[in-house]
């Protein structure tokens, strides 16, 4: 295999867009990575285009990549489209890798657009659903954490004791716009239970209905379970999860590109509105929209372009799949895997890495992502970001971009977006939360669920331009 590097990357600001569409994300970040790089269109070799949800918004399946990039010129290059749940634009990344690492090609581009953002949010939590086995997704949501036991409700209702939800000022509302609400209400119901009833079967809806409050992704409930059963095994603690949103809002409030750029406090996350307990909203990444980018060359096509300066090295790209093991297995986690494996590739170690992004759909992930690379002993994810180890200047900064909970969660852009960050950290290009002296930098991103772990992740680490 070939070295490959880094040498253009993008991230569009994270939002809400009703006024853009997927085509129109997708070309703005291409664009952007292609000025990043210093290259024209007519210079890519091969492209790989992530998306996860165009399909179940709009319909646009099957040739995402083509139809999002021809409108500006991208045509007659092998375009390859990646669907992979939220590891889609890693996984688009890697590919990109291999077409240069083969040797094949000697400038590919990885690009992620979604557009999760729907006026009808229920709409958007259903499409969710396809991150699961979906003919078995309610044998698999009770398995993987659906429902809560006596002793769950207890700790619910102690939490809120200590942390009660704030006294909100509710704004009047006439009779007439009220009634438009509950209108709005239904029909987005409605909707969604037809065609996901149609889908899924209506006695299969009415049992998921039983077991969520449908108002959250299914995967909150996943992470609430996994979040539960970490507590009750090591002891970390709500305000351990806590801290880490802090932590990834404030780094978020430093992000251009965040979705979400301000400061909270660790007391205002606990009282927020819990969504699968104990993680509360502020906690979980938002809805949103975006595009991200990533080009990568040959070593050869590095030196010729004169852009030794800014090539960011791939020393380990790691792609795999989750394994159907019982929960009290020895067989180490996808992320154990892979981390391992991309540690071995890469002649280095968790001691080795300088700062990382890891997949935080809610904060949960990121005290058993920080667990599964190697940064601590298990069970002390939450205590080291209590302590300060994963913040901005700490021993181990994890998600300096904010992190999913802040920087924002479009399916399909995420997993570029980390690498983005990752890139610009290791270029020195971050300004107020660039980490000292950053050589090394790791990414982790997974997608779906099925059995007890993630569907697939990918591992990704990196090093500073070093020609």
């Amino acid at each position: 295999m070939r070295d490959v590097y880094v040498i253009g990357v993008d991230t569009t600001k994270f939002d809400r867009y009703l006024e853009l569409s997927v085509k129109d994300l997708a070309q703005q970040s291409t664009a952007a990575c292609l000025k990043d790089a210093g290259l024209e269109k007519e210079d890519l070799q091969a492209i790989w285009f992530s998306n996860s949800s165009w399909g179940f918004g709009t319909g646009q399946d099957c040739i995402r990549g083509q139809v999002a990039l021809r409108p500006m010129g991208i045509e007659g290059i092998p375009i390859t489209n990646v669907e992979n749940a939220c590891a889609s634009g890693s996984t688009a990344f890697h590919h990109a890798w291999l077409g240069v690492a083969s040797g094949l090609y000697d400038v590919t581009m990885a690009v992620g657009a979604e557009k999760l953002y729907n006026k009808n949010k229920m709409a958007t939590f259903a499409a969710f659903m396809g991150g699961m086995d979906i003919e078995n997704c309610l044998e698999n949501f009770r398995s993987l954490g659906g429902g809560l036991n006596e002793t769950d409700l207890a700790h619910i209702a102690e939490f809120r004791t200590r942390y009660p939800e704030p006294k909100k000022n509710k704004r009047s509302r006439s009779f007439g716009d009220k009634t438009k609400q509950q209108v709005k209400d239904f029909r987005d119901a409605a909707a969604v239970a037809v065609n996901m009833g149609e889908k899924l079967g209506y006695s299969t809806m009415h049992q998921l209905q039983k077991l969520s409050s449908g108002d959250h992704s299914p995967f909150m409930d996943i992470y609430g379970h996994a979040a539960r059963l970490h507590m009750q095994e090591y002891g970390s603690t709500p305000e351990q999860l806590a801290y880490i949103s802090k932590k990834a809002h404030f780094n978020g409030s430093l992000n251009p590109n965040a979705q979400y750029r301000f400061e909270t406090t660790v007391e205002k996350v606990l009282q927020d509105r819990l969504v699968s307990f104990p993680i509360t909203r502020s906690m979980c990444a938002p809805i949103g929209d975006g595009a991200a980018s990533a080009i990568l060359c040959s070593a050869k096509m590095v030196k010729k372009l004169g852009l030794t300066k800014q090539a960011v090295k791939v020393r380990a790209s790691i792609l795999g799949s989750g394994m159907d093991h019982p929960k009290d297995s020895a067989i180490p986690s996808i992320g154990e895997r892979l981390a391992t494996q991309a540690y071995e590739v890469a002649g280095l170690g968790p001691n080795d890495i300088d700062l990382a992004e890891v997949h935080d759909a809610t904060s949960f992930g990121e005290i058993v992502q920080a667990e599964n690379l190697g940064f601590c002993k298990k069970g002390e994810g939450g205590l080291i970001a209590e302590q300060g180890d994963t913040s901005l200047g700490g021993r181990i900064p994890i998600n300096t971009s904010g992190g999913l909970t802040s920087r924002g969660h479009p399916i399909g852009a995420s997993g570029l977006a980390q690498l983005h960050e990752t890139v610009v950290q290791l270029r020195g290009q971050c300004g107020a939360r660039q980490v000292e002296g950053a050589r090394i930098a790791m990414a982790e991103n997974g997608g779906g669920a099925i059995g007890t772990e993630e569907a697939a992740m990918c591992m990704h680490i990196l090093e500073a331009p070093n020609f």
